[in-house]
Parts: structure tokens; C-alpha cells; sequence
């Protein structure tokens, strides 16, 4: 075969390759790049939309919760319900049922990782473990507005049509 030919294939395909890589490095630097969610957050509310467009709280007056994700988009999330009853007998072991439940009712808690799209504007939560059992390897994708340091999300409806709303305030970056 012709060098000359040779040389021209081998330039072509090598030009073929590169448009697809420069087409893909052009509509990256378009897109707005996802915002850095990494420190610890406090929250600042847990409320609930109604089917109905009121919304009410969730968990309590003054819920409690702390939401800390690391560089690597690693997270913890605790949501409690601050009006949680004491265990009379002080032994988790010997809760009443009526205890149990206001405690299990009164908390939502779960791990994993979290991807940000700045685009779509949504979270994507991969769950690695969860206080609800039921959501352990699950992925859930909420929609998020983030302004200046308050973050808030909306978590699928739940089968009674109420929507979930957690707004977060955070206290830290991480140090670089």
C-alpha cells in the first residue's frame, strides 16, 4: 500500500477521534458547573407541602439535624423531630411500643453518595443505608435551589401526594 495513502488514513482517523473529544470538551466548559456542596449543614427547616399547596412541619417546631458531605461527595444526613419522648425505663431495649414508634417517626437517617447536576438543578442520592430499611441501594434524584448557603430540596411525593421540603443553612467548608 502507498505511504501516501497509508499517512492519509491514518490522519483521518485520527481526526475522526479528535471531533468527538473536542465536541465534548466544548459543551462541557458551556455547561454551568454543579456547585460544591462539601461541609456540615444544619437544618434549618423540615416541612411538608400538602396536596392541597399549604404547607405544615414535619418534624416538629424545631427539628434537629446535621447534613455533612466530604470533597468526595460522600454524606451523612440526621433529621430529628425535637419533641421526641424519653425512654421511661432509660434502656432502648425496653422502649414501649408507643416509644418505639415516636422515636422511629421522629427520626429519618441515611448515608452514601451524593452527585450534584447544576444543570437539572437535582441531587442525586445513592443510599447506602438508610433508618427506613425500605431505602437501602436506592438512587433518589430531588430537585435543589442553593442560595448562597442555604440549600433546599424537595423529596418525591410520598403515597399521601405530600411533598417533603428540608431546607439547610451550612456552618463549615471544609479546609483546604
Amino acid at each position: 500500500m502507498n505511504s501516501h495513502v497509508l499517512f492519509g488514513r491514518r490522519a483521518l482517523l485520527a481526526l475522526a477521534a479528535a471531533v468527538p473529544v473536542a465536541a465534548a470538551a466544548r459543551d462541557a466548559a458551556s455547561r454551568p458547573v454543579a456547585p460544591s456542596l462539601a461541609g456540615t449543614w444544619t437544618l434549618v427547616a423540615a416541612d411538608r407541602r400538602l396536596p392541597d399547596g399549604s404547607v405544615t412541619r414535619d418534624y416538629g417546631a424545631a427539628p434537629q439535624g446535621r447534613l455533612m458531605i466530604d470533597d468526595a461527595g460522600r454524606y451523612a444526613l440526621q433529621i430529628f423531630r425535637a419533641e421526641r419522648p424519653d425512654f421511661a425505663a432509660g434502656d432502648k431495649g425496653k422502649g414501649t411500643d408507643a416509644e418505639m414508634r415516636a422515636a422511629v417517626m421522629g427520626s429519618s437517617t441515611h448515608f452514601g453518595s451524593l452527585t450534584v447536576d447544576g444543570t437539572a438543578r437535582t441531587l442525586r442520592f445513592a443510599i447506602e443505608d438508610s433508618s427506613f430499611p425500605n431505602w437501602r441501594g436506592q438512587v433518589q434524584v430531588r430537585s435543589f435551589t442553593l442560595d448562597e448557603d442555604v440549600l433546599t430540596w424537595e423529596v418525591p411525593p410520598r403515597p399521601d401526594g405530600s411533598v417533603p421540603i428540608s431546607v439547610w443553612r451550612r456552618v463549615s467548608r471544609p479546609t483546604p
